[in-house]
């Protein structure tokens, strides 16, 4: 369907309408008022006589724009979609089965929840959280933990030097350090203390927002440690410590720690991002100085020639 009425991800209604008038042809030849009524006995977010004229819309631009040719094999194409929204629907199922199980044991051996209780984790990424972390005394502290996540940045020490700001080491298992640095995006956006520490990054330090997410999630896997261990819930704070509600804290952010566009376009560019350049010496056979001829025609010297 040339202006298709399907956006971001399907709903239980759109699998149903799929499933019964893929071929744009039966589906303007169905009654508005069952189109309705099906739409309306799913549930789903999506409902009503609006949304099916979407749907009739939809196939009337598609019969316009093809019309009959043979080319177009609508029965065909629309029992290819039927199957695809029977699989669909099993894979639904199945995935259903193991979120279940997942939430059983997960209450288990997190009774109190206290993982969900972290800003930026839910559902799913809680579960994570704890089955990979265990037993939260197995590390001595928070910077242990972060470490082991792989959020803590490389050693770099010789004898007489040690490098900071290198890039962090990605020890540990990948599943949790993605699961911290997505969790990390959301919860810069709900936490005022998380949100100024995403905010210097992009400001101050020349971050780009991967490497500012990063520090966000290192922030956060301590706090996750924390919480775990004390077995306490996350409580979120304003930036002096004082414990405020999930409308406030968005307040304070959207006031305080708001990113300008500008400065992410700017991080956006991989030649303005990061630290700033450094200034060219002077000095002889520094970085300064103008390129060496290659070529010993421009020093004058004469070329020479085959015999």
């Amino acid at each position: 369907m040339p202006m298709t009425p399907l956006t971001g991800d399907l709903g239980k209604a759109d699998l149903a309408v799929l499933e019964r008038w893929a071929d744009p042809r039966a589906l303007l030849a169905a009654d508005l008022a069952g189109l309705t009524r099906l739409i309306s006995t799913v549930p789903d977010k999506q409902q009503g006589q609006a949304r099916a004229r979407q749907w009739r819309d939809a196939a009337a631009a598609a019969v316009e724009l093809y019309g009959d040719h043979p080319a177009v094999p609508y029965a065909e194409l629309a029992a290819e979609v039927a199957t695809e929204v029977r699989l669909l629907r099993a894979i639904q199922e199945e995935l259903a089965l193991h979120a279940a199980a997942r939430e059983q044991r997960y209450r288990i051996v997190d009774p109190g929840q206290l993982a969900r209780s972290l800003p930026g984790f839910a559902e799913i990424s809680a579960p994570v959280l704890v089955a990979i972390m265990g037993r939260p005394g197995r590390f001595r502290d928070g910077t242990r933990f972060k470490s082991y996540a792989g959020l803590a940045p490389r050693a770099s020490q010789t004898g007489d030097t040690d490098r900071k700001g290198q890039p962090m080491s990605k020890a540990g298992p990948s599943l949790l350090r993605a699961t911290l640095f997505r969790a990390a995006d959301t919860a810069r956006r709900q936490d005022p203390q998380l949100a100024r520490i995403y905010y210097l990054q992009m400001t101050e330090r020349g971050a780009t927002h991967l490497k500012a997410c990063c520090v966000v999630a290192g922030h956060l896997a301590e706090r996750a440690w924390t919480v775990l261990n004390r077995g306490t819930p996350y409580v979120i704070c304003d930036n002096n410590g004082n414990p405020v509600t999930p409308e406030q804290a968005k307040k304070i952010i959207m006031d305080n720690w708001t990113v300008p566009e500008d400065v992410r376009k700017r991080r956006r560019s991989r030649k303005l991002a990061g630290k700033a350049p450094q200034t060219a010496t002077t000095g002889p056979d520094k970085r300064g100085d103008l390129p060496r001829p290659r070529s010993s025609r421009h020093h004058g010297q004469p070329v020479k020639t085959a015999t």
